[in-house]
């Protein structure tokens, strides 16, 4: 393509410049006006991360990356190091706390490079894993398949879990660990590297964290300040305003049980805030009156369970809800025979988004002025039939949509009653349009209820049943 006509009416526009009184520098005038002409170049994209593989073969470090290939080698060996098949437990032991040690002094793109090497150096011998199969798969239905199974099993564990035993032997790696999986879950998402990691360190604490291995407690007002510190700080459903407000929730006519482990004694996995009254509470808003006087235990037979926390970020896919609810049910039989009910207080957390997607704009806007709806009001018996639906009727994959209803449907009680107003907070407003739900654990019924769930139909009550029509 000639250039000879562009430049030829760059030349007409400049001296038409000049004309109208333009000073320029022709040179640069030039300059400006061809680099118009030319086609944009796109930013050349950023080079894809290397993997730690590339990193440890390579001299140099590249940007972005924390540890340099020379200190990263160094980092691979000392893992490496920690289970040594021919070194003690003692000195593996010692070897695994001076990576604590390192672990604790390292900037977190530095953690991360730690990670990386755990979940991407220490996988299972892949040849090893198909050969083992091929034998475990020839010697089904002969006398040798239950020994080609244990083969089998044996060479599909992978280095990375015996690196993990290694540190559980270390009297801090179990919390150290706990503590890595918690700082290691926001990163997930962006660095799929990790998964292997996340998923065996996952696999290896519900093992070592199975309730077999916990212990029940009471926590009381008379528990060490640091403890009940803890619980203000960990609670998750109805926020604590403070140390006047835990104590009202741990007067005469209250229980709060957590499970502990031996290894985390002072740290509460999982706690439970109980209610004695003598009928289903439908509102959150008597139970947290700080005001309020204790209820008569000795008439006491409803047990409320009206707040159930997880504390531990880095136990996420570490299942002991259910179990802790059996322990304290069994437990508060023992100490009030009277008691015949148990039932949750529950919020309905996904209730106000899943609507924003399902419900008519004009219902929506009235529900925004929930408070102000008189009983009879054709709007509020809408948004409770709408509950009803979104609770009892909306599964995904076969469980329920809403997380706090899979928790406990999924551990065999049914849908009680909806609460108009059951928590007028902000929190409860922006959740759920301040309703709130009770799950009855029926203790004669839960495994009939948990067979209709897995057969795709929710557990309810009458009273929530008559929603629907």
């Amino acid at each position: 393509m000639s250039l000879g006509r562009p430049l030829q009416g760059l030349r007409s526009a400049a001296r038409r410049a000049q004309r109208g009184g333009i000073r320029l520098d022709p040179p640069q005038w030039i300059a400006e006006r061809v680099s118009r002409l030319r086609p944009a170049v796109s930013a050349a994209p950023a080079p894809a991360p290397r993997s730690t593989a590339e990193r440890l073969g390579a001299r140099l470090r590249q940007e972005g990356e924390a540890l340099a290939p020379r200190a990263l080698r160094r980092l691979l060996n000392d893992i490496k190091a920690v289970v040594d098949p021919m070194v003690s437990e003692v000195e593996g032991g010692r070897r695994a706390q001076a990576l604590i040690d390192w672990y604790g002094k390292a900037e977190p793109a530095q953690r991360r490079d730690l990670w990386l090497l755990m979940s991407e150096h220490f996988m299972a011998d892949p040849q090893k894993v198909k050969r083992a199969q091929s034998e475990y798969q020839a010697a089904v239905g002969t006398p040798d398949e239950a020994a080609a199974e244990v083969r089998y099993r044996r060479a599909t564990v992978s280095p990375r879990r015996r690196i993990l035993q290694r540190f559980s032997a270390n009297p801090q790696g179990i919390p150290f660990l706990v503590a890595l999986r918690a700082e290691l879950q926001p990163a997930l998402r962006q660095e799929p590297r990790l998964q292997a990691l996340d998923v065996e360190m996952e696999y290896m604490f519900s093992t070592w964290f199975d309730v077999g291995f916990l212990e029940l407690r009471r926590i009381s007002w008379d528990s060490p300040a640091s403890l009940i510190e803890k619980l203000i700080r960990y609670e998750a459903v109805h926020d604590v305003r403070g140390w006047a407000d835990m104590k009202n929730r741990l007067d005469s006519d209250r229980r709060c049980y957590g499970f502990f482990h031996p290894r985390l004694p002072g740290e509460p996995l999982i706690f439970v805030e109980v209610a004695l009254m003598n009928d289903i509470a439908g509102s959150i808003t008597p139970l947290l009156d700080e005001s309020a006087a204790p209820a008569d235990l000795s008439r006491a037979t409803t047990a409320i369970f009206y707040s159930i926390s997880s504390t531990q970020v880095g136990l996420r896919g570490v299942s002991f809800g259910d179990s802790l609810i059996k322990r304290v049910v069994e437990t508060l039989k023992e100490e009030f025979p009277r008691l015949r009910t148990f039932a949750t207080l529950s919020p309905i957390p996904g209730l106000r988004a899943w609507l924003s997607r399902q419900a008519p704009s004009a219902l929506l806007a009235a529900w925004e002025r929930w408070t102000e709806l008189d009983e009879k009001a054709p709007e509020r018996q809408a948004l409770l039939a709408w509950a009803a639906r979104y609770l009892g009727q909306e599964l995904r994959d076969g469980e329920p949509l809403d997380p706090v209803a899979r928790f406990h449907l999924g551990n065999g009680a049914r849908i009680e009653r909806i609460h108009w107003g059951g928590d007028p907070s902000a929190k409860g407003n922006k959740q759920s349009f301040g309703l709130m739900v009770n799950y009855l654990y029926d203790l004669r019924r839960l495994d009939k209820h948990r067979a209709m769930l897995a057969a795709g139909k929710v557990p309810i009550g009458g009273a929530v049943e008559a929603l629907y029509r």
